[in-house]
This record gives C-alpha cells, structure tokens and sequence, in this order.
C-alpha cells in the first residue's frame, strides 16, 4: 500500500511540474482521470499537444516478503518529425519492458 501512495504522489507531483497551466505556451491537461486503491492504481492523462498516458499498477504477492507492484500502461507523443509514436510496457520484477514499432526488438536471452 505504502508503494501505492508514493507512486500516485509521485505522479500528480510530474503532473504539477511538468504542465504549467499559467503559461499559455505550454501543453494543457485535457484529460485526467485515477483512482488510487489499497492495491492498486489507475491513470489516463491526454494533452493539448497530443500526449497520452495510461497506467495501472497492481500489488503482486501482498503482504509476502517478495510483495511487488506490476505496472502495465502505455504512452504516446508526437515527436518533431509530425509522427506519433507509442511504447507499450510492463514493469514487474523483471524490470521495465517497452515496446514500440519504433524500438528495437532486443530480447531477453
């Protein structure tokens, strides 16, 4: 649960410092939408500038001494070329896994 709480005040806090809502310059906050559970999370957050992001995390083993969090989401953005670009991951125990048509196909060996 601890892990939980950090990661949703973590969040909101990038959210905070990332898109500045008094300069009309910037990207505006379009959409956001979580819930925070004692297992568990959610977000989706869509930008002015064509950003997106959804996430959900989920407690894994709770209460066990190997007791993790599994993180599932995806992102999009609209790099300089005019192209989106999207990476689907998983971050477990086994670390951070992207995916992306535009991302090397490395593999575990």
């Amino acid at each position: 649960m601890k892990i939980t709480i950090v990661f949703a005040v973590c969040f909101i806090a990038n959210i905070v410092v990332a898109v500045p809502i008094d300069d009309p310059s910037q990207a505006q906050i379009l959409r956001l939408d979580s819930d925070v559970k004692p297992d568990g999370y959610s977000f989706a957050l869509e930008t002015s500038d064509g950003k997106t992001h959804n996430e959900e995390g989920q407690l894994k083993n709770i209460g066990a001494e190997d007791e993790t969090i599994v993180v599932r989401g995806s992102y999009s953005f609209v790099a300089d070329d005019g192209q989106t670009y999207t990476v689907n991951y998983i971050a477990d125990e086994n670390g951070f896994q992207p995916e992306g048509a535009h991302l090397p196909n490395v593999g575990i060996h």
